[in-house]
């Protein structure tokens, strides 16, 4: 068996019917922000299968932090990658 090299964070975006067109266009935007701050081995990005939030639509998650977000616009985009993938997390 063989170990592999994980990034310390994945961003998950669901790939349904409803979130994909959004989400394709908050992948370009995180992925922008990515290739930025020079974190394109420290971060991945993966579609995933719907997530049956479609209500809730477009919807990620961001790991290993368990979180999940849903009707994500692009102006969202910014404040959850330096909250969530920089770790500036603002404390209340």
């Amino acid at each position: 068996m063989k170990k592999l090299d994980a990034p310390s964070k994945v961003i998950l975006f669901c790939d349904g019917s409803k979130c994909g067109k959004e989400n394709k266009h908050n992948r370009k935007t995180f992925r922008s922000l990515i290739k930025e701050e020079g974190l394109k081995n420290e971060v991945e990005m993966l579609k995933i299968e719907c997530t049956d939030n479609c209500k809730c639509a477009p919807v990620i998650s961001i790991q290993p932090d368990n979180v999940w977000f849903g009707e994500v616009s692009e102006k969202k985009i910014p404040q959850l990658f330096e909250d969530y993938i920089l770790g500036k997390t603002k404390k209340e």
